[in-house]
């Protein structure tokens, strides 16, 4: 599909100008997992933009701090931590530190993943693993820890998930991911059950292609182009609109929606 001359590709605001207001998250805190760079620090900034207090958390202590300098820098009040998703413990030690430090936290973006194109009779044991447990069991672990906390003290909460919208049709190279992606949709709606007594809303965003200098072909021209033909809005996403629309899940302005999945994809 080639984009015709007069098609109006629509644009979102530039990045100054989030489409809430300043204050939507005014007293709340969020930890990001995955939050130090890509689309884990467009959500961090996203939520910073509404007035949010970020706890920026992820294995490598280097990376979350520098997306916490690009937070900061917007006058936000942030905190990186180091931590693995797929250990408990230090999960539980994230929250711990995230709250002494900023506040309790009641907002969640679950953003932590592992991705490589790779036909499936390739995948080892070792690359699903890296790739699922991540995603999966970071997911799990990241929510349930939040969740536990906000149930014992009486605290409404909300949780929006880093989806993909090939889990309803698969992509080359990607049975790993897919899978993984799936399976945090699925949660997505589990979840949102479970803790709907408890004021606690889930939902996930299934993003499309937002290429961004992390991503798995970059985001130089040449590697963009031959994606925006394949996408009817006329261009891929631009990642400022990913983060905002994750964090307007969990504000107010969606306060009546739980247990959905939005697909973002152009």
């Amino acid at each position: 599909m080639t984009v015709q001359a007069h098609h109006i590709v629509p644009e979102p605001p530039d990045l100054e100008n989030p489409p809430y207001p300043a204050d939507i998250f005014a007293g709340r805190t969020v930890l990001v997992s995955g939050g130090g760079s890509g689309m884990g620090l467009a959500m961090a900034k996203a939520f910073a933009q509404g007035g949010a207090k970020v706890a920026v958390m992820g294995r490598n202590l280097e990376r979350a701090e520098a997306g916490a300098a690009e937070i900061a820098a917007l006058g936000a009040t942030v905190h990186a931590i180091s931590a693995d998703v797929r250990d408990p413990t230090a999960i539980a030690d994230a929250f711990d530190e995230a709250e002494r430090v900023l506040g309790l936290v009641t907002l969640l973006a679950n953003n932590a993943g592992a991705n490589f194109p790779v036909l499936a009779e390739h995948i080892s044991a070792n690359a699903w693993n890296a790739v699922t447990r991540i995603a999966i069991d970071g997911t799990f672990l990241c929510s349930t820890e939040m969740v536990r906390r906000c149930i014992a003290r009486g605290d409404s909460g909300a949780i929006v998930n880093n989806s993909a919208q090939y889990i309803w049709t698969g992509f080359p190279g990607d049975a790993h991911s897919a899978a993984a992606k799936t399976a945090q949709a699925t949660m997505t709606k589990a979840m949102a059950r479970d803790w709907k007594a408890y004021n606690i809303r889930v939902n996930a965003v299934a993003a499309g292609f937002f290429p961004h200098a992390s991503s798995t072909n970059g985001d130089a021209p040449d590697a963009i182009a031959p994606l925006q033909n394949m996408i009817p809005a006329g261009r891929t996403g631009r990642i400022r609109e990913f983060g905002w629309l994750s964090a307007m899940t969990c504000a107010p302005l969606f306060g009546g929606m739980t247990g959905q999945v939005i697909v973002q994809d152009g």
